[in-house]
């Protein structure tokens, strides 16, 4: 088997000149509906305007972005943890309410019949 002289000849050897026609729906049928438009979208990654769901954020908003993305892997799993932590601390404290309030409900219900 005889190896070509330098990479640029095999380069040379594997080029094609051949013309193929992408904008015929029959020869390049769309696999997945939707996918062009949704490709389209994105051939221009600079825009003049912001996206739909940027346009709706704020200034602190777009900071708290910009400082959880310059966190590395470990220190984004450490404020994960502490928003875990701090969702059940506040689920505590609703039921805690919560049973205070049915309670201070059952002592004034039991003072209305006591007083009738």
């Amino acid at each position: 088997m005889a190896a070509p002289a330098d990479g640029a000849d095999l380069e040379a050897s594997l080029l094609s000149f051949e013309k193929l026609d992408r904008a015929s729906p029959d020869l390049w049928p769309e696999q997945l509906p939707g996918v062009a438009e949704f490709a389209a979208s994105f051939k221009s990654p600079i825009t003049s305007s912001p996206p739909k769901w940027m346009a709706e954020l704020e200034n602190d908003d777009i900071d708290m972005l910009k400082e959880l993305g310059s966190l590395t892997t470990a220190n984004l799993m450490e404020k994960v943890r502490g928003l875990q932590n701090l969702a059940y601390q506040l689920g505590l404290d609703e039921c805690l309410s919560w049973e205070r309030n049915t309670f201070c409900y059952q002592c004034q219900r039991s003072v209305r019949f006591d007083l009738h």
